[in-house]
């Protein structure tokens, strides 16, 4: 049996990482998956007689995914400004929007060119220009939610994607009749409607992904642990690597002030070390030649030589890195709930949003209000606050709890250091 983490690309919402997780699971050979949502990854427990990674991610792609290879490291996006200013420019074009469609309605002065009273024909393009500009904008919402329907796992998505795309079709076969003379229709437009339901899918994925971005933050501090380089001493002369070009057995130097680069044992020189972040005790430890030395300890006021026995994956460091992503990823039983729930939510908005479009024409309402009833009851029914909820709630508390620890520990050295005798000494 193996284990795998996977960093997975196109989940938007608990309805894909329960569907993703759901497909894996029946797979021949896999023993059992579970995909993480704010993590964006999925750990697959699988028999290596019968599968590879290849096939697993296969499997990915077949159920709508993308696989980005193994789960090395917690990526930190930066901040994008480019996406900050296209969700400012949208905003502005939203309350335009809104303005021109309904300022009418409430009797605000809305120019007599944009009237639909006066200027129909103009006010009908305006907004099917502001409406297609949004589609634009919130296609990839659109095309995730086809694509997920395709493969038999509809999600959020596809219930925007169904709403916005029959009221923008409505529309237009309203917007035609207009042309065609029938001016009554220049009050059926839901143009309006598929726009701002995409603004609004968009805006819930703006703060959300600030949400996750600040618990990514928290997690990654224990990846930043060790440095970025090490000095390495190679007959008789010193050079400085990465982390990646260290080798077992490489004699490696460590100044006062310096992180250790990788597990190992010292071979020449005394210091003092800062174990804390691994053994919780705010007091340097001393260390000489034969001890052991962990990755991100810190050299408080000696020179060492060591040579390295754990790198990579092998390393402590590494190792607490790998239990925190395997404990975001194991599921409690609220969450477990959540993501059943969810699952069938979908599938089942789907059917109550067509029968209430049936029984609304049954009882004699008009077809633009039976479509806008449908519509209404698609795109109100987010299983995200359920789904989304609940695991996100989990992975934060972990991200809280590690900064608190960090911080709690900073405040005890600080409190020790003002003492007439340093901890450090």
């Amino acid at each position: 049996m193996k284990k795998i983490i996977l960093s997975i690309d196109g989940m938007t919402c608990s309805a894909c990482s329960n569907g993703l997780e759901k497909y894996l699971n029946k797979q021949e050979g896999v023993l059992s998956a579970s995909v993480n949502l704010v993590m964006a990854n999925a750990t697959v427990e699988y028999d290596e007689k019968t599968l590879n990674i290849a096939k697993i991610e296969e499997f990915v792609k077949k159920a709508g995914f993308k696989s980005l290879g193994e789960f090395k490291e917690i990526k930190f996006e930066e901040k994008n400004k480019k996406e900050k200013i296209e969700f400012i420019i949208f905003t502005i074009l939203a309350i335009l929007l809104m303005y021109i469609s309904m300022g009418h309605m409430i009797n605000l002065p809305v120019p007599k060119i944009f009237d639909p009273h006066i200027n129909a024909e103009i006010y009908m393009i305006t907004l099917l220009i502001f409406t297609i500009a949004f589609i634009i904008y919130g296609f990839d919402i659109l095309k995730n939610g086809y694509k997920n329907l395709i493969h038999k796992t509809p999600n959020m998505d596809t219930l925007v994607g169904i709403g916005v795309l029959t009221s923008f079709i409505y529309s237009l076969y309203n917007m035609y009749k207009v042309f065609a003379g029938d001016h009554t229709q220049v009050m059926n437009l839901y143009f309006e409607s598929a726009a701002i339901i995409i603004y609004f899918i968009k805006l819930g994925r703006y703060i959300d992904k600030i949400s996750k971005d600040k618990t990514k933050e928290a997690i990654q501090k224990l990846v930043k642990i060790t440095p970025n380089t090490a000095v390495i001493k190679k007959d008789g002369t010193e050079k400085t690597v990465t982390l990646d070009e260290i080798q077992k057995g490489d004699i490696i130097i460590s100044k006062a002030g310096e992180k250790i680069a990788v597990d190992g044992e010292i071979i020449v020189g005394t210091a003092h070390l800062d174990e804390s972040f691994i053994t919780g005790e705010s007091k340097p430890a001393s260390k000489e030649k034969g001890d052991k030395v962990i990755a991100g300890s810190l050299n408080y006021d000696g020179y060492i030589e060591y040579k390295a026995e754990k790198i990579g994956k092998e390393s402590t460091v590494s190792e607490i890195v790998r239990l925190v992503l395997e404990a975001s990823n194991t599921k409690a039983k609220i969450s477990k709930i959540a993501d059943t729930v969810s699952g069938y939510f979908v599938p089942a908005v789907i059917i109550i949003a067509i029968i209430t479009f049936i029984f609304y024409i049954i009882i004699g309402k008009d077809f633009g209000t039976a479509i806008s009833t449908f519509v209404t009851v698609l795109v109100v029914a987010c299983p995200c606050s359920l789904g989304l909820a609940t695991p996100l709630a989990i992975v934060v508390s972990e991200g809280l709890c590690a900064s608190n620890r960090n911080t709690h520990k900073e405040k005890r050295n600080i409190r020790k250091c003002t003492k007439s005798k340093c901890c450090c000494f």
